[in-house]
């Protein structure tokens, strides 16, 4: 990778068959199940855009071109959008689509997030790249400088590739890829992480009493060209699924791989009681919602 050259182009993995949602999910991605009223992938399309990303992949699954009607044109609803005073609805879509070039493949069998990322192999080349996860949100305080943007940031100064992580109380540790950060940072704080800290490895769900560090990855990469190459050396594991993590740990052993901890509020809306928290604290942050939903959830104590 050219030095100082921009990274513009991210993966966002779309293709999960959202087992913990259906039957809602039969017909619907998870993807586009509403926070609020606006589809969970909004939210982080809009964070890569927010980013600087101007070509974004996804990665689909059979049935799933919901994703890709969404942000096409759809003329007898954008015009009855504005007949009916809701441009603002409008532009949002109109802004992502005129910022991005979105670009859709279809993965033929759901093999796992190392799988979905070597998909698009083709298209990224010998560039580095992000990954997002379609069903984590992230909300920054300052939205232009997000989490996506502060890992691009941090690679393209540093020619290396990072991920974001946070701290998870022990009982969570199963739920997620933890970092190895060595004996020596083990119990690193945020304020030791702001900075990065070299992942010496990553351990796939692991119980409390084997995770190497309390810090786990929610869904939020940059890495350089190179992974593709390991992500073609490492051999299916379980339920025959490429694992992303075994490629990053090959990737750990040879090249700069960071973690940073970065402000945010993160919402797992693959999850059920994650999707109802996003959908509960974003509606309270609007006006015309929060009075009425605060009653209503006080009657219910």
């Amino acid at each position: 990778m050219a030095h100082n050259s921009k990274i513009r182009k991210a993966i966002i993995p779309a293709a999960g068959l959202g087992t913990r949602f259906f039957p809602a999910t039969k017909t619907v991605p998870k993807e586009m199940l509403p926070i609020v009223d606006r589809p969970a992938i909004l939210y982080v399309i809009e964070e890569a855009v927010q980013a600087g990303v101007t070509d974004i992949v996804l990665i689909q699954g059979r049935g799933k071109t919901a994703i890709e009607d969404f942000f096409d044109v759809s003329y007898e609803l954008e015009d009855k959008l504005i007949k009916d005073g809701k441009e603002d609805i409008l532009k949002q879509i109109q802004f992502i689509r005129n910022s991005t070039n979105i670009i859709s493949i279809r993965q033929k069998a759901a093999l796992g997030l190392g799988h979905a990322v070597k998909c698009a192999e083709s298209i990224i080349g010998d560039e580095a790249f992000a990954v997002l996860l379609g069903d984590e949100i992230t909300i920054s305080t300052d939205q232009k400088h997000n989490v996506t943007y502060n890992l691009i940031k941090n690679c393209e100064e540093k020619q290396n590739s990072g991920v974001w992580v946070l701290p998870v109380e022990p009982s969570e540790t199963h739920k997620y890829g933890i970092v190895d950060l060595s004996s020596k940072h083990k119990d690193s704080s945020h304020k030791d992480l702001l900075s990065g800290l070299r992942v010496h490895g990553v351990v796939e769900k692991p119980k409390s009493d084997v995770a190497p560090s309390h810090w786990a990855l929610p869904g939020r990469y940059v890495f350089q060209a190179e992974i593709m190459r390991y992500l073609n050396e490492i051999q299916p594991g379980y339920n025959g699924e490429w694992q992303l993590s075994d490629a990053m740990n090959l990737m750990a052993k040879k090249s700069d791989l960071m973690a940073y901890s970065l402000e945010s509020r993160r919402f797992d809306t693959g999850d059920k009681l994650g999707f109802l928290q996003a959908n509960i604290e974003l509606a309270l942050e609007r006006p015309e919602l929060r009075d009425g939903l605060l009653k209503f959830i006080k009657g219910k104590l």
